[in-house]
């Protein structure tokens, strides 16, 4: 019963921070809002294929190792965050609540947000590869505007947001350690 009541709880507070990202949307924004959340899938597989096809024709050995690293984390982060799409099956925002409009893309379950796991699976596996300040925040910040996106696109719930981001960080740090371990057995 206490269980029930702060899962109650907790989705009252979720429906309110929705409610009023929703709300305070520039619906002048929407069209680029739209175009910016669609970089997810395009940066986050993207950069890494485009890499790893630049270092095979360059024969960039390392480059071509840290570009795969980067490409498994994102694409196992995908595979999981869907497993758990299908698992969960809980709906959409729109689908739940009349004051949110279907802006964005998005007919699978709701939890955890897909578009926002791949973006901090890319975000943390650059950041473990390519360890620059300059690399780093650019890429959390893209990671974090992808979310924020799919919260005001009124196709996920700001908990889908979060698990998605926790998704993508912890496949890409799992991928780095197993990778790490591969690396050090080579030497």
């Amino acid at each position: 019963m206490i269980l029930i009541s702060v899962l109650q709880n907790f989705r009252n507070f979720d429906v309110g921070i929705l409610k009023l990202i929703y709300e305070k949307r520039l619906p002048s924004l929407d069209r680029a809002t739209l175009i910016f959340t669609d970089t997810a899938a395009v940066i986050a597989f993207g950069i890494p294929a485009a890499l790893i096809i630049f270092s095979i024709l360059t024969k960039k050995t390392v480059l071509r190792k840290e570009a795969a690293y980067v490409f498994i984390s994102v694409a196992l982060s995908a595979i999981l965050a869907n497993v758990l799409k299908y698992t969960t099956d809980l709906p959409r925002p729109y689908e739940l609540y009349p004051f949110i409009e279907k802006l964005g893309s998005g007919g699978s379950p709701s939890f955890p947000s897909g578009h926002t796991a791949d973006a901090f699976a890319f975000a943390m596996a650059i950041s473990l590869v390519w360890r620059k300040w300059q690399i780093v925040i650019p890429a959390f910040i893209w990671a974090a505007l992808v979310g924020y996106t799919r919260i005001v696109l009124g196709v996920h719930f700001p908990s889908d947001v979060l698990a998605g981001a926790l998704i993508g960080i912890i496949c890409a740090l799992a991928s780095y350690g197993f990778w790490s371990r591969i690396k050090k057995r080579k030497k």
